[in-house]
């Protein structure tokens, strides 16, 4: 699929606008909006226990009038729907007005004004199914009048609720998850276009799981669309991770990962990372760790090669000195030969000579390269030599890849910071470092961001809490190191798409389990359903989020 941004309030007006300019009519746009919810809902929703009516809760502007052809299109597919307008008909005006018409007269379609929170109550009661349309993209919070009194009559229903365009009361600009607070609560969502910043930085309804967020496409002119803007949608990156190999294919042309980590008492995060690396599709892996800890990490798969590294360059011995001389002397040159990409840092430990090593490994070795955990501690202060590494040139003149993959902490340390100072401004400093250093940087947290060294950042809506595990990390650098071997030639969507796939493959765990049981391992253990699952259904609704429970059960079942 094409490249999805992420649009404002402002830029979505500015787009149905443009529209209009070349020829498709707002009425137009209505129309197969209000369709498109009609087949989620068709496709996706089933009603509540008891098989109530549907209930369409519709404002006076277009979003009340998407909600009169979501209405109309529901009852002629022989559902029973009932039309709450908040207000009287004549409040109606324009493309609402005419939708309001439309619906006149269609069997099994009741349509109801409703003046106050008794008449609210009335026309809500019984609902086994409830469609947000009140209002839309364009409203500023807060919300008054009717659309709260029918706000508090929903949030005291167990009835599932989808919401047109945004559940009523968000801030479409809202970047927090706070932006929603004082909204209607919503269990899915079908937007239009292109998704806005309040549904990849919000959550539906807090204490519940991450519930659909779906796009739809209703016929807006790519011109009218801009052509970048601040953010992108990650998931549309793993299109490249789609495309069928080629039948001559063979493990040479998948790339080889070498992962360099471990130390005494940390076997497992090289294991994990290298595990992550073979499932991601890389094809050859070598871990080169420590000899003490060798036969437990070769242990993780036959499939696996395995290299001794000195012991003191992990830091075991605690001495000093021989790191570097190994590089020296070219003792790791056989190691390198035939390597495609790098991934380092996993457990690798910060006693001794490692944070020497380290730093003598990404400036000397030239090959594109994935920095994660104590890797990343050994920048601290010194990030004036990634952007030396950054700028080297490979064989065909091009920059050299560095992915850095921290956490909030590993971040702060990196810059100096704190960690509330990281999370203040993420977007803002995931981007001015990558761009400063030359850089790719995977930001991790609640949306992780990639930042690349254009200055595009790209925001993930794969993921959960029960990935908040030890281990994810580990996970995560054989996923990106994986990718980059198999797609050298698309860096940005090689790395989008492994921060995509690792949280999806998370999201398919916590389906099968809950979010306190789910191990790194069982990530690694999911991937293949992460690449066998489109992004785009064949309703051609694009999944921003909710892809796992969408393949779980293609009926979301609320009884």
């Amino acid at each position: 699929m094409a490249e999805m941004q992420i649009l404002t309030a402002a830029q979505m007006s500015e787009a149905d606008h443009r529209s209009v300019e070349q020829g498709i009519s707002v009425r137009e746009l209505m129309e197969n909006a209000g369709a498109a919810v009609a087949r989620f809902c068709l496709r996706h929703l089933r009603q509540h226990g008891g098989g109530g009516p549907i209930v369409v809760l519709c404002g006076r502007g277009n979003n009340g009038g998407d909600g009169l052809v979501a209405a109309r299109h529901l009852a002629r597919a022989g559902r029973t729907v009932r039309v709450a307008l908040l207000g009287v008909e004549s409040d109606l005006k324009g493309d609402a007005a005419a939708a309001w018409e439309a619906a006149r007269g269609v069997d099994g379609l009741e349509l109801r004004p409703v003046c106050d929170e008794s008449t609210s109550r009335e026309a809500i009661a019984g609902a086994g199914l409830i469609v947000d349309a009140v209002v839309g993209t364009g409203f500023k919070p807060p919300l008054r009048g009717l659309a709260v009194a029918a706000r508090e009559v929903v949030a005291e229903l167990a009835t599932p609720v989808v919401a047109i365009d945004l559940p009523s009361g968000w801030d479409a600009d809202s970047m927090g998850l706070a932006g929603g607070a004082e909204a209607f609560r919503a269990d899915a969502v079908v937007t239009f276009a292109a998704p806005k910043l309040a549904h990849v930085f919000g959550h539906l309804t807090p204490g519940k799981s991450f519930g659909p967020v779906v796009v739809a496409a209703i016929g807006t002119p790519a011109e009218a669309l801009p052509a970048a803007t601040e953010l992108q949608w990650a998931g549309g990156s793993k299109a490249v991770a789609e495309r069928p190999r080629a039948v001559d294919g063979n493990k040479g042309r998948f790339g080889h990962v070498l992962i360099v980590g471990g130390s005494f008492g940390k076997a497992g995060a090289p294991s994990m990372t290298s595990l992550a690396a073979m499932r991601a599709g890389a094809g050859l892996t070598t871990a080169a760790v420590p000899r003490d800890i060798l036969p437990m990490v070769a242990g993780v798969a036959p499939e696996l090669m395995c290299a001794p590294l000195q012991e003191s360059v992990a830091g075991v011995s605690g001495q000093t000195g021989l790191a570097l001389e190994q590089l020296e002397a070219g003792l790791l040159t056989g190691l390198l030969k035939g390597v495609s990409v790098v991934g380092i840092g996993p457990g690798l430990g910060q006693e001794g000579a490692t944070p020497e090593f380290v730093r003598g490994f990404v400036e000397r070795v030239s090959l594109p390269m994935v920095i994660d955990a104590d890797a990343l501690n050994a920048m601290a202060g010194r990030t004036e030599l990634l952007k030396r590494a950054a700028g080297q040139k490979d064989a065909k003149g091009r920059a050299r890849t560095i992915v850095l993959t921290p956490h909030p902490g590993e971040m702060a340390r990196l810059v100096g910071s704190t960690v509330k100072e990281v999370e203040a401004d993420r977007v803002g400093l995931a981007r001015g470092f990558a761009v400063e250093h030359g850089v790719v940087l995977v930001l991790k947290g609640w949306r992780t961001l990639i930042a690349h060294p254009d200055g595009r950042v790209a925001v993930n809506t794969t993921g959960n809490p029960a990935m908040s595990k030890g281990g994810s990390g580990d996970v995560l650098t054989g996923i990106v190191a994986g990718m980059l071997a198999q797609y050298s030639e698309s860096v940005t969507e090689a790395v989008e798409a492994a921060v995509f796939l690792h949280g999806l493959a998370g999201d398919f765990a916590t389906a099968e389990q809950n979010e306190h049981t789910v191990l790194a391992t069982d990530t690694v253990r999911h991937l293949w359903r992460a690449f066998r699952e489109p992004v785009q259904d064949r309703d051609g609704f694009t999944w921003i989020a909710g892809l796992a429970a969408r393949k779980r059960r293609q009926e979301v079942a609320y009884a």
